[in-house]
């Protein structure tokens, strides 16, 4: 029911997926109703805001922008800082690219439990939505709806053996995310690399941040997970919609999306206050203690 930011400092450091820039970034504790900030101290501590008007492109990851100030590939570090319910921190980072690691969020969720957790004194805020709002394209849709807690709902498709249609549906809270999230990879066909390069794209990419889908298995094998890939997708989602700002109340379902559909939904959603309301704990019911999973499994299609 209280704001919170981390206890201590933590800092890691690695190449960028996308830039091939190395590059650190440092955990830091921040007052209460900071937000989630990058700071780029190369640049004289410019401030990057977490949030929806700060996105300045979705291709391939998801960037911010400040008076033309990048910063690259956000998605799992913010992933983990809102799942586990940290409102208050500094990224301090020199670099253009927030370092990829092992392309998952477990790496963060290790610099997070070594920090720790500090209350602060002021309620936490939260975004309570209200009505339901959608974004569709083709075949592609996501959805937020009126909910007393933050529940994801992700499913995916590709026509591979390993991957099919996966759906992971959630509650999400700290243990469900460490457990059944973090580990999950961002992933690539190997079909794709040569035009990604070209593309100037995925320059830091190795067998050792990215699972590598052949035509009929895995190059860098074994798998985390059998729906690792699902389950990424979903890291991806939650790590988007941290940049409403707040900790979220509502269901918010993705089919086929991707990082431009979600901030597309987080844009769509803060631009319509009629949509939403800011409110706290004393007014919605209480959280449970445990955490609640309703589904997390590779489906048949329909």
């Amino acid at each position: 029911m209280l704001q919170t930011t981390i206890a201590n400092a933590a800092s890691a450091e690695g190449v960028g997926l996308h830039t091939g820039v190395y590059g650190r970034i440092r955990l830091v504790p921040a007052p209460a109703d900071t937000g989630i900030v990058f700071r780029r101290i190369d640049l004289d501590n410019f401030e990057i805001e977490a949030q929806g008007h700060n996105v300045a492109r979705v291709s391939y990851a998801t960037s911010l922008m400040k008076h033309g100030v990048l910063l690259s590939t956000t998605e799992h570090l913010l992933a983990a800082i809102y799942s586990c319910g940290i409102d208050n921190i500094y990224v301090d980072i020199d670099s253009i690219e927030v370092p990829i690691l092992d392309g998952s969020a477990e790496p963060f969720m290790q610099m997070l439990e070594q920090a720790g957790t500090r209350k602060l004194r002021r309620k936490r805020r939260y975004l309570k939505v209200l009505k339901p709002l959608e974004v569709i394209e083709g075949d592609r849709r996501i959805g937020i709806y009126p909910a007393d807690e933050f529940r994801v709902r992700c499913y995916v498709d590709f026509p591979h053996p390993l991957v099919g249609q996966q759906e992971v549906e959630m509650l999400v809270s700290p243990e469900t995310f460490r457990h059944l999230l973090a580990r999950a990879r961002t992933f690539c066909f190997e079909r794709d690399i040569e035009p990604l390069r070209s593309m100037g794209l995925i320059r830091g990419g190795s067998l050792d941040n990215a699972i590598v889908l052949t035509a009929s298995g895995v190059m860098n094998g074994p798998l985390r997970f059998p729906d690792e890939f699902g389950r990424h997708k979903a890291l991806d989602l939650i790590g988007d919609l941290a940049l409403a700002g707040l900790p979220l109340l509502g269901l918010v379902e993705a089919h086929k999306a991707g990082h431009a559909l979600h901030t597309q939904l987080v844009s769509r959603l803060l631009a319509d206050p009629t949509l939403w309301t800011v409110t706290t704990r004393d007014t919605v019911p209480k959280e449970v203690d445990a955490p609640t999973v309703s589904a997390l499994s590779t489906i048949a299609a329909d």
